[in-house]
């Protein structure tokens, strides 16, 4: 007897919708899905990086000695994460400078990105000025300087002598190609991949197998990524154990009108400052920050910012923003759009003046404010940089003594963290400006990211794991 048939032998219908894409590139449709089922909040990994830093802070100021001995933990992982950055940069910058037929249009995207990077890192250098004249921290602890160890912060004052703006322009020039990516320096390595790509782009059609090669390399390398992105919540719980364990909240408590000061300033340029550049730009500043929560979380536990660059460009390329576009300005935003670290150096000089009881003229504040805008251009993305950078600042206005820096050392990691999370999102911002300003930015993509819409399959682009 012939079965009856059922709903589950009749065939659903394919739906379709209109998507947009590049000439030339395919997009397959899949039929409407039935509602997924949600995943269980400990499934994220926003939600496990977010556990692993309570847990963290509790071992580290229950047992300080056990938090300081896991800092392995955080060290491996932010090495995991640097063994990958040279060669995703190089291929990200690469492939998506060769796209390009008219190169013209490579300068323009380079002389935009060092447009908006002056203006707002000088933007915040004037900000965190204002706040430490109005709200004036280190007013009132009259610290004699002659009782301050200049060998406690003798090791970054050696390392700020070092470091001149002249050695730092040489320095962008490797001195091999394979010594760029040995020694993981983000800028030589950017400098080699722009020549690479212009070559290609000239070569043309005929570097197209090169071209096959290196896209099929970054999807491997992409996949790596989130690979590695499993392992977040254990360097986030060994670095963030490591720092209670050897500073301690009570460091926190002797400086907190410095620390609550500068938390206060970076909170209020990520929401009016960028906020406003977001809003024109036509995105929110708040739904950017969601959609990066993983990162952001990911640089809270680790102090350093360089542990989500490569999430970051892959992130911004999911948004919709043009990966020659991406390739150029995240790289070049992580040395050169150093918002928090800008904002930290001005309000720590003066806090350092005024808990010295040294009275800075006008003059003495712009000397500040010009020396810290070269000084700040050669830092980079890591832990510790704006302290080093700080040192070279202070080094060239003799008026503050750079034994004050010996008053903050104990609270700079905790202030470190807020630095990294400002430029970490300072160069979100930047990116997307930067894309739209070139026409770059798909704004369908991007509203589809920032309100965790899932978009259309492209056939032969890097999909990433959701975490």
């Amino acid at each position: 007897m012939a079965r009856k048939p059922t709903t589950s032998d009749t065939p659903r219908p394919r739906t379709t919708r209109p998507v947009k894409a590049a000439p030339g590139v395919a997009v397959e449709v899949a039929p409407a899905p039935f509602p997924a089922k949600k995943r269980p909040v400990w499934t994220h990994l926003y939600f496990q990086v977010l556990v692993a830093i309570g847990l963290g802070a509790l071992i580290g100021h229950v047992w300080p000695a056990f938090g300081e001995d896991l800092k392995p933990l955080g060290d491996a992982f932010i090495r995991l994460v640097k063994m990958i950055i040279a060669p995703v940069i190089f291929l990200t910058v690469a492939t998506g400078i060769a796209h390009l037929r008219d190169l013209g249009r490579l300068g323009k995207v380079v002389g935009k990105a060092f447009a908006y990077f002056l203006t707002f890192s000088t933007l915040a250098l004037i900000i965190g000025l204002v706040v430490a004249n109005v709200v004036r921290p280190g007013a009132g602890m009259n610290v004699d300087p002659a009782t301050l160890d200049p060998a406690a912060v003798g090791t970054y004052v050696q390392k700020a002598h070092e470091t001149d703006i002249i050695a730092f322009l040489m320095n962008i020039i490797p001195e091999t190609v394979v010594g760029a990516f040995a020694g993981g320096e983000i800028l030589q390595v950017l400098f080699f991949a722009i020549l690479f790509g212009i070559s290609l782009a000239i070569i043309g059609d005929r570097a197209q197998p090169v071209m096959t090669v290196l896209e099929s390399v970054s999807e491997a390398f992409f996949k790596l990524v989130a690979i590695l992105m499993k392992a977040a919540p254990i360097g986030a719980f060994g670095a963030f154990a490591f720092t209670i364990g050897r500073y301690g909240i009570d460091s926190v408590i002797n400086l907190a009108a410095l620390v609550a000061t500068f938390y206060l300033t970076s909170g209020f340029f990520v929401v009016v400052v960028l906020g406003a550049v977001a809003r024109f730009n036509g995105f929110s500043i708040f739904r950017l920050i969601r959609y990066l929560k993983e990162e952001l979380l990911l640089v809270l536990g680790t102090s350093s910012s360089e542990a989500a660059l490569p999430s970051l460009i892959e992130k911004m390329g999911r948004a919709g923003c043009d990966k020659s576009v991406v390739g150029l300005v995240v790289p070049t935003g992580y040395s050169f759009n150093l918002d928090g670290t800008n904002i930290y150096m001005t309000l720590a000089a003066l806090f350092i003046a005024q808990a010295c009881g040294v009275d800075l003229s006008l003059g003495d504040q712009l000397l500040l404010l010009a020396v810290a805008m070269l000084s700040s251009k050669g830092a980079a993305g890591v832990t510790g940089a704006g302290f080093i950078t700080l040192a070279a600042t202070l080094a060239v206005v003799p008026s503050v003594p750079v034994a004050g820096m010996a008053l903050i050392l104990g609270v700079d990691r905790f202030m470190s963290e807020c630095r990294a999370l400002t430029n970490f999102i300072g160069n979100a911002v930047a990116t997307i400006v930067v894309a739209r300003w070139e026409k770059g930015l798909d704004r369908d993509a991007l509203d589809r990211a920032l309100s965790g819409t899932p978009g259309p399959v492209v056939a032969g682009a890097v999909q990433a794991d959701e975490d």
